[in-house]
């Protein structure tokens, strides 16, 4: 690298160790300075963490939404305003940042619940009800006219996976999907993988991964669009 006149920063490098213990790996570099080793880092706007799985990601996202929900807040708390200027927002501006770098999210019965909750929570402010009222999660979704939140991340992820299996046999990404890793896994419970998520959602929705050589068809298939604005969004 130094011969390209590029040298290593070690103030500002860290080193992650993935893997089921707390091993830790001492690295230096030529002046003998220490590599810090942490248990997470971001990485082009992803939290990743030393245990693998997502949950790190989603929760990152799901502060970074609340963030921006809050800088709408005087817009969502104004009862002058119509439901369907609010939901609009939250589709268009709320949403899109719990949902950034969901293709690459294994998701899990948690993560799910996380990004249900919080969705939830979000909806029955603009539709201006609490737990109390006990109005059914569905029927806020239909009156606002918002699909889940987990389809959304499914559609994201069943999208990067079409886009991948139209690329050519020696494309590298490709390569990387097929890709078998040697060696047996660990015993117990396996953790879940981008793959497995794959297969589930494509199983849900009745079709296969051949399918992703027609975009037209894959695209309809996989689209999780939002439903029609029922009468009680322009309240």
């Amino acid at each position: 690298m130094e011969a390209k006149g590029l040298k290593v920063n070690t103030g500002k490098t860290e080193v992650m160790v993935s893997g089921k213990g707390d091993e830790r790996i001492v690295i230096r570099d030529k002046e003998g300075e220490t590599l810090n080793q942490v248990q997470k880092f971001k990485y082009l706007g992803l939290m990743l963490g030393e245990k693998g799985g997502s949950m790190l990601a989603v929760r990152a996202r799901v502060k970074a939404a609340w963030e921006k929900w809050r800088e709408i807040g005087p817009v969502i708390g104004d009862k002058k305003m119509p439901r369907k200027l609010k939901t609009k927002l939250y589709t268009t501006m709320v949403r899109p940042v719990i949902l950034y770098g969901a293709e690459c999210w294994v998701v899990g019965q948690k993560e799910e619940q996380l990004l249900e909750t919080t969705e939830m929570r979000m909806l029955r402010r603009i539709r201006g009800v609490t737990l109390e009222d006990k109005m059914r999660s569905d029927d806020i979704r239909k009156e606002l006219g918002v699909c889940p939140i987990g389809e959304k991340a499914r559609e994201s992820r069943l999208r990067w996976f079409g886009h991948v299996m139209r690329r050519e046999p020696e494309n590298h990404l490709k390569q990387m999907l097929n890709l078998e890793v040697p060696g047996r896994r660990p015993r117990g419970r396996p953790k879940g993988r981008w793959r497995d998520g794959i297969t589930r959602d494509m199983k849900q929705l009745h079709i296969e991964a051949e399918d992703a050589e027609d975009r037209s068809f894959w695209r309809k298939r996989t689209q999780a669009a939002d439903l029609n604005l029922g009468t009680g969004a322009s309240r």
